[in-house]
């Protein structure tokens, strides 16, 4: 399970850090500015769905399902090309309609566009970017069947097609004088073909080959609509917050682009760590429990929240701490002005403290999905999404744009705090055994000394961050310091064993 989790958590790092490339030349070419606004606002929007369908409620029913189909032993393929024409019909009709409604998704997405030119630049881009959700989704499809079959790498891979195409892009258009916005809202459909080919052809490898006929309402299919029910009003809910915070952002020119450059930063420890997490220990869950091995999805369970932690929260300690420098050295170029950079990296602190939480959501949710329990979440999510708007709303008057981070990041603390309690009748498969509980306070303290490392490093290294010439040298060495002293402090509080550093490597 570790070596899966590090399978795809390595390509999602390689894919992250071509996204990370992909940002620094927008907020470059574009920074945060009308047109930025308005890409980011129509890019948003199939991503938005897909997570909300594909990624979300259709994955997190279909996986476990699946998954128990093929440790059984019953006809899982026939399930799954009943489900890939299921979801392809249902995808050609909501994309027309999404296509055809495109205005009032972007009033939806951001109001606040409206009397300026923001909001028709928006719409025009978002009939070009929303065919996108089509190829993505069946995208998701397909990497949730590989999955089931151990196969992460391949699925992993895809997404780092996306931001190459997307440089390659960037790049014709700056040298050709292209328009930059309607060349990204251009280039997104054309990635979306690109990474539905290739897991198409890594299916094909494993045996899975789709082929499009009529949906049957077989008894399966319909488990599978019954699950997904709660799941859709859970990914309802949480798009709902996604909603909130760009409505509360959209009023302020630049600030839905702050929040999603900050996005961009601190979706690298999370989608590295905690989507890997989640990804692997679905599955993992779903087939234990079919076979009823309680003891081993309570080791998975709590290995799985142990690595997350073991990376995450020196990262969380980090983006909290040195979130200016980052963001300047990172960003702060072309059309990215102080101004910009200081918003970002305001942002950038609030969702690190947050990220801990995003984090062990990811390792919770599949206690209740590999058990096809999508109703508890449902609840959960609701309340959430309460705190979130009453939080956005009634904290914009005072403190602006950022009311829309702080709200992201306490409404997901109170997520785990009621994912975790409910996971407590589940079963023994849901506790936290010894090692787990010894373990997290250990990485707790090497991680708050990371912190108090970095920022003594920050004031020491200030003359040389503050030089054009050698910031980004600088910023390598704090961030080199940062590691060193959180290895240092891991190891010799014994928060990691060599003994299990060995045993990964023999596995890998």
């Amino acid at each position: 399970m570790i070596r899966n989790i590090v399978t795809l958590g390595g390509w999602t790092l390689v894919s992250r850090g071509a996204g990370l490339v992909r940002e620094l030349m927008m907020a470059a070419y574009l920074g945060a500015g009308p047109v930025a606004d308005a890409f980011n606002v129509a890019f948003a929007l199939p991503n938005m769905f897909r997570r909300f369908f594909a990624e979300g409620a259709f994955n997190q029913a279909f996986v476990p399902l699946y998954s128990k189909k093929l440790e059984a032993g019953e006809d899982a393929e026939d399930f799954a090309q009943n489900a890939f024409s299921g979801l392809t019909a249902f995808l050609l009709i909501f994309t027309l309609l999404g296509t055809l409604a495109m205005p009032l998704l972007v009033w939806a997405m951001a109001s606040g566009f409206v009397g300026d030119g923001r909001f028709d630049m928006a719409v025009d881009f978002g009939r070009i970017t929303f065919v996108y959700i089509g190829f993505i989704s069946l995208f998701a499809l397909l990497s949730g069947i590989l999955n089931a079959h151990g196969h992460f790498a391949e699925a992993g891979a895809v997404p780092v097609l996306m931001n190459v195409v997307f440089i390659i892009a960037m790049m014709l258009a700056h040298h050709f004088g292209w328009d930059m916005g309607l060349t990204l809202a251009w280039t997104t459909p054309l990635t979306g073909i690109a990474q539905l080919a290739w897991t198409l052809y890594a299916a094909r490898r494993i045996g899975f080959i789709p082929r499009l006929r009529l949906p049957r309402l077989t008894p399966d299919f319909k488990r599978l609509m019954v699950t997904m029910g709660p799941a859709l009003l859970v990914g309802g809910v949480v798009q709902i917050n996604l909603l909130v915070s760009r409505q509360v952002a959209s009023g302020t020119e630049g600030a839905i682009s702050w929040l999603v450059y900050a996005d961009r930063l601190y979706q690298l420890p999370l989608g590295v760590v905690a989507i890997a997490v989640g990804t692997v220990l679905l599955p993992e869950l779903s087939r234990r429990l079919q076979a009823g091995d309680s003891a081993g999805g309570r080791e998975a369970f709590n290995r799985g929240t142990e690595f997350a932690l073991l990376l995450t929260l020196p990262a969380a300690v980090a983006l909290v701490v040195i979130a200016l420098p980052i963001t300047e050295v990172l960003y702060q170029r072309g059309a990215f002005g102080p101004e910009d950079t200081a918003a970002t990296a305001l942002a950038l602190a609030i969702y690190g403290l947050g990220l801990p939480a995003f984090v062990l959501q990811k390792a919770l949710q599949p206690l209740y999905y590999a058990r096809e329990d999508t109703r508890s979440p449902f609840r959960y999510a609701v309340w959430s999404m309460v705190l979130n708007a009453a939080l956005a709303f009634g904290l914009m008057p005072w403190i602006g744009f950022s009311a829309a981070a702080w709200a992201t990041t306490l409404s997901a603390w109170v997520m785990v705090a009621q994912l975790w309690w409910g996971a407590r009748r589940l079963g023994e498969e849901t506790r936290f055994d010894a090692r787990f509980r010894s373990r997290f306070w250990r990485i707790a303290l090497a991680s708050a000394l990371m912190g108090a490392a970095l920022w003594g490093g920050w004031s020491l290294l200030q003359p040389m961050l503050e030089a054009r010439a050698y910031r980004v040298l600088a910023l390598a060495l704090l961030i080199a310091l940062g590691m060193a002293t959180y290895a240092l402090a891991a190891f010799g509080l014994k928060a990691v064993r060599l003994s299990d550093l060995k045993a990964l490597r023999r596995q890998r």
